[in-house]
Formats: structure tokens, C-alpha cells, sequence
């Protein structure tokens, strides 16, 4: 009997860095990348809702991902960037991050899944683990980072 292959093909992530960790985030996501602006501040919202931007007149919600996922609050750098995410049904979000880094490509046998027995706050926000040039990189699930209380 004949092994069938199932072949995954490729995805691209974009990594970022959110403190000393590296993170992936799947391209389709991904509207735009921005440089930091003036957050407007939203009053009574969670504390990881920062506030508003208005990018090209359109006015985007910007969470901060860090507290969102019980790190340290964000520091604004240089390096820190707005991803705007664009999400099927809730239109577009961005997430600070602090920087980031490249563009890479992983076949489906070098991501794995992840099993849920963290207690971890953070890990529950991950939906796999990439193996890339050596080093692993976090992939965020950002159905349960973004989604979850939108």
C-alpha cells in the first residue's frame, strides 16, 4: 500500500520581536505596517486598548499585544511599529509590536502544534512553534489575541 502524502505547502510569517521573544504572524493578516503615531485615547476600554489612529482617514483601534498577553507595557523605540491587521468579519486592528524583523517562509513539517496544558496566560495565544535558520519562532494565533474580547 502506497504512503499518501499530504502536502501543506508553504506559509509566510512576518516575524516580530515582543520583548526578548521572537513571534510569527501569518502575511495574510497583515494590511500594513506603520511607524508609531498619536494614539488618540479611547476612554473606558481594557487597559491593552490603547486608542485609535486615523491612517488615511480611516480610523483603526490599536491594542497593545504585550499587555494583551501579560508582558511588560510597551516601550516606544524607534524600532516600534503598528501592524494593521485586517480581520474577516471585524475590519482592521493594529498591534504595537517592537520591532520588526523579516519576512519568512516555512513548509508545513517545520511548524508544530502546540497542546494546551500551559497555565501560561501568553502560551494560550500561540497556535504553533516554526523551526526557522535554527532558531524557533512563536506563531501567535491571532484569532485568540485580537478576536477574544473585540
Amino acid at each position: 500500500m502506497e504512503e499518501l502524502k499530504v502536502s501543506g505547502g508553504s506559509t509566510q510569517f512576518i516575524v516580530i520581536k515582543l520583548g526578548d521573544e521572537q513571534y510569527g504572524i501569518d502575511i495574510k493578516y497583515i494590511e500594513n505596517i506603520v511607524r508609531m503615531q498619536h494614539i488618540t485615547r479611547v476612554p473606558k476600554v481594557d487597559s491593552y486598548l490603547k486608542g485609535v489612529i486615523n491612517l488615511r482617514g480611516e480610523v483603526i483601534p490599536v491594542m497593545s499585544i504585550r499587555i494583551k498577553m501579560g508582558l511588560e507595557p510597551d516601550e516606544e523605540t524607534k524600532s516600534s511599529r503598528i501592524i494593521i491587521l485586517k480581520l474577516d468579519m471585524n475590519g482592521q486592528i493594529g498591534i504595537i509590536v517592537d520591532e520588526v524583523k523579516e519576512v519568512v517562509t516555512l513548509e508545513s513539517d517545520q511548524i508544530e502544534k502546540i497542546a494546551y496544558d500551559s497555565k501560561e496566560e501568553k502560551d494560550g495565544f500561540l497556535c504553533g512553534v516554526g523551526k526557522c535558520a535554527g532558531g524557533l519562532i512563536s506563531l501567535l494565533d491571532l484569532n485568540s489575541v485580537v478576536l477574544e474580547n473585540i
